[in-house]
Formats: C-alpha cells, structure tokens, sequence
C-alpha cells in the first residue's frame, strides 16, 4: 500500500489565522466532545468514548486526509492495545481483589488496618500514596490505581471518594512509573541524557509529593480536620519528597518510586507507635467506630490475609527487573507488525528535523508485542493463583468462577479503555495529536508555562506518561532551542506536567471506576478530578517557568 505523510496544518490557508491555530481549534474537537459529555452530560464512559472516537476518525479522514484504510487500522491497533497490556492489568487486579473479598480475607485485612490506624485519612496516605506508589513504581499502566481504588472501596470507603482520591494520589510517582520508563522514553526520544532529565524532574516532583498527603486529607475532611493529622502528613511528605529527591538525583530514574514509596511506609509505621490522632475521622455517611479496634485474628492469620498483596507486590517487582525480562525473553510470547499502518504513515517537518523528514527514519513504526510473559497483568494472575493455595476455604474451582464472573462485572470499562485507546492511536497516526501540539510551539518566551500543558494533553490523550513523553520529546526540544530555554527542562517538564494529567485520562478513570463498582459514573469521578488536575499542573507550570528564567541555580 502506498505511503501517506502526516499534514499538520491542513486548515492554515482557510483563514488569517496564526499558523497552526484553526487546524489545532478543529483538531481538538473530539476532546471537547469527551469533556462534555463526561463533565456536563455525565454520560456512561463507553457511550462518550464511542462518539469521541467516531469524531476523531472522520476528522483523521475528511480534514487531514488520511486512507482510510490507514484510519481504520489505527483504531483497531488502539483498541487491541487497550486490551493488552491494559485490560489484562485491570481485570487481574480486580480479580485478586474479588477473590479476597470471596474468601473472607480482606475482613481480616481491615481489622489489621483498623488496629494500625482507624482513621480514613491515614489509611488513605498508607493505601492510596505509599503502596499504590509502589505499585506505580514497579508496574504503572493502571495497575495502582486498580490495586488499591478496590482496596479503599473494599475497607468501607465511599465509592466516589476511593477512585478521586487514588487518581489524586497516583501523581507524584507516574514519572518514575514502571522502573522509570517514562523519564527513559523521554531521554530516548530527544536524544538527551537520561540522568540529566531524571534530575530535573526530581527538582519539581517533589513539590508536589510533599502536598499530595496533604491534598488528600483537604479533600477528603477539609482543612480544619486536616491540621488534627499534620505530624503524619509531614512525616508522609518529607520521607516521599525526600526520597525521591535523592534517588531521582543521585542514582538514576529507575528506584525513586520504589524506595519512597518503602521509607514512606516504614516511617508512617515508625510514627504510629508514638503518636496518633486525638480523633479518629470517618466519612459523614459512616458509623463511626471506636477509637482503634482490637486485633481479634492472630499474626498468621493477618500475615495469610495480606499474602495475596504481598506476593503481587514481590511479583510485580520482580516482573519490572531487567534480568528477569532478559532472562524470559526467549518464551515472551512474539511481536508483530501492525497491517495496514507500520511504516505506511511518515512524518514530516517540524515534528521530525528536516534532515529525517522523507528518510526511513521518518516513518511510523506499528508492532504490536503479545508479550504475554512479561505483562504486568500476568505477574498478577500469578500471584492470584499462589494465593489460592493461602486462602482458607478457596479453591481454584473457585478462583476460576470468580474469574469469569470478574470478566462480566468489567464488561463496559474493556469497552471503554479499548475505545479510548483507539481514539489515542488515531489521533497519533493522523497527525491531530502533533498540531495540537504544534499550536503550543508558537508561544515563544511563554513555552516554559506551556510545556508541562503539552504533557498533560498527552497524558489525557493516551493514558499514558511514557507515551506522551515519546509523542512530545522531540518537540519539546526543539522549541526550547529555538525560544533560547534549556530543553533538558522543557522535556523533564513535559513529564512532570504529564503526571497532572493522569486522574482526568478517561482511561484512568474506566480503571477507577471498575474498581470501585461506579461503572457508568464515569462522568462523575471526571468532575471529582478536573479541577484537582488543572490545580496540580498550574503548579508545575510555575516551578518550571521560575526554573526557567529566575531559580536556573535549582537546575542540574
């Protein structure tokens, strides 16, 4: 099939309008779409998915000129890719949860948090920002958020507030996600040095780290409670932002969300033996409990209770280690081109040099990598099956029919997540995505401000830190060039923005509100996060513009 080049300014000639501006108002006429209907309409997430991506399709044909064969094929290659990796990680952690609750286990899990700490906000610190930062550490893609929105619900909390308070929380440590894949693709796609970006962004995430705790807690119970918890928020704060300072400076982007989301913990657990909260805070909707519940199971019995998450943690972690994806390479399932899309769309000047523009180099590459070993989701199947052999009274006839069932319960967020994805991939492939991101370019001196805006659209578009960083980086540092900024700041902030955008991503919400049995709220939890995301990014764009031109001693 013949080869199509992306166009990025197919209605620059119809109006007087500054470059770029018109096509970019037309292009982004499928995210307004989205955004009406899950913020004013409240629409089901799979309905305005479905009406997004048709209008996203034919814009991609009638207005940028893309084959439609090429169109269709896009989509479909989004699709599947919400189905795998993405799906997978969802259903098998939702999964787990289920099998808990099944077998009685996850009573026993909140007597043991109860007996830690009673409190909602604490045990939102201890489940939301800790532990989901390791799961974010370690697997990414949804997988925390998953994880521990059903872990909240589970414990009693209401429904809306456990996913809103797990996308709050699941900002800080998405830009070291999945072993620091995002910080890599950043570095990899500009062609900067990966530790320089690794750095800056451990000059600005901790900013944000160090309010998250805080955040939540004003959230949750507003500010006059939140002052009854302050030495637990700072000790949550200073031990994340500290942590992640250091290891994203000193050692590289792969461990900073590892080893914060572990001192956390540990400092949290060190910190309830001597100090809790005079009053024990519950949602207006609960009966409140007493001040700190007996244990009434015994340290075996906790310690099987907590096995299952324990073994996916230790599961997921060795999932994400190099060696062990070394070492499984050669059984990893199989990798092939996408039909009808690799190397058939080839991008053109400004996005790639001119030197590139018209080479092999310019084309865009679609393989799609069935790597059914490596997956994250299937490190969790795994520890799910091992943790049938620990829960009492299961059996993996049991844990089979929970299975299915698990299936059927997360039947419109699979429809959801896989739309969603196609309208990422068609709006990548056509070139809609790059003027969206093209219009940004033309603020000159401002750019600083916008480039963490750029990262947030990304992450909105695609779900994804890692894959906004590989669609904007190089853009990212060419315009910081050519507007006389440091570009190892500009593509760090494209990441750091990112992490902003990740609570309102309509993928990160169908994995919310799966977990927490809010399927069809879609457009409920959306409003819950819009303004929290719009308030976190204005606070990165500050850090980087005062990083820009007036703190340049805080850069490395």
């Amino acid at each position: 099939m013949e080869k199509w080049t992306q166009i990025y300014d197919p209605l620059g000639k119809l109006m007087p309008m500054p470059e770029y501006l018109l096509s970019a108002l037309v292009a982004g006429i499928p995210l307004y779409l989205l955004f009406y209907m899950l913020a004013f309409k409240r629409t089901a997430g799979y309905k305005a998915a479905l009406v997004g991506t048709a209008a996203a399709v034919l814009l991609a044909i009638t207005v940028w000129g893309m084959p439609v064969p090429i169109a269709v094929s896009a989509t479909a290659y989004g699709a599947l890719f919400g189905l795998f990796p993405i799906i997978w990680i969802v259903i098998t952690a939702v999964w787990v949860y289920n099998m808990t609750v099944e077998s009685g286990t996850f009573e026993i899990i909140k007597e043991s948090l109860a007996a830690l700490t009673n409190d909602r906000r604490l045990q939102a610190i201890f489940i939301a920002f800790a532990f989901g930062a390791f799961i974010e550490g370690t697997a990414g893609f949804g997988t925390p958020v998953a994880i521990t929105a059903a872990m909240l619900a589970g414990l009693g909390f209401n429904p809306l507030y456990a996913a809103g308070i797990c996308l709050i929380a699941n900002t800080a440590p998405v830009a070291f996600g999945a072993i620091g894949v995002p910080i890599i693709v950043a570095a990899d796609v500009s062609g900067l040095d990966v530790n320089h970006i690794s750095s800056i962004a451990g000059r600005q995430l901790p900013f944000l780290s160090f309010m998250v705790p805080v955040w939540l807690c004003v959230t949750m119970c507003g500010f006059k409670r939140t002052l009854e918890v302050v030495p637990a928020l700072l000790t949550a704060g200073l031990c994340f932002a500290g942590t992640q300072f250091v290891f994203s400076n000193y050692h590289g982007p792969y461990l900073p969300d590892i080893m914060s989301a572990l001192f956390t913990i540990a400092g949290m657990v060190v910190l309830l033996r001597f100090w809790k909260p005079k009053r024990i805070w519950h949602f207006p909707d609960e009966v409140p409990d007493r001040q700190n519940a007996a244990l009434t199971f015994s340290k075996a019995q906790v310690l099987r209770a907590w096995s299952p998450y324990i073994i996916l943690a230790a599961m997921v972690f060795v999932w994400g280690l190099v060696a062990f994806k070394t070492l499984i390479k050669p059984i990893d399932g199989f990798r092939f081109a996408w039909p009808m899309l690799n190397d058939l769309v080839a991008k053109t000047a400004p996005i790639v040099s001119p030197e590139v523009a018209g080479t092999a180099k310019a084309l865009y590459g679609a393989s799609f990598n069935f790597n059914i070993v490596s997956a994250a989701g299937t490190a969790i199947l795994l520890s799910g099956i091992l943790s049938v052999f620990i829960m009492p009274h299961y059996s993996l006839g049991k844990a089979s029919a929970c299975f299915f069932r698990t299936c059927r319960q997360l039947r419109f967020p699979i429809l959801t997540i896989a739309t969603i994805l196609g309208l990422a991939y068609i709006m990548n492939y056509s070139g809609m995505s790059s003027t969206l991101g093209l219009a940004f370019t033309k603020t000159g001196a401002l750019f600083p401000f916008f480039a963490p805006v750029l990262g947030w659209l990304g992450v909105f578009l695609t779900g994804s830190d890692t894959s906004s960083n590989a669609l904007f980086g190089g853009l990212q540092r060419t315009t910081a060039e050519a507007v006389g900024v440091d570009p190892n700041l500009t593509v760090a902030a494209n990441a750091t923005g990112g992490v902003t955008g990740k609570m309102i991503s309509p993928q990160s919400i169908s994995v919310a509100t799966a977990a927490t049995g809010l399927i069809g709220k879609e457009g409920n939890l959306f409003r819950f996060a819009l303004l929290h995301s719009i308030a976190m990014l204005l606070v990165i764009c500050v850090i980087t513009v005062l990083q820009a031109y007036v703190l340049k001693w805080m850069l490395p």
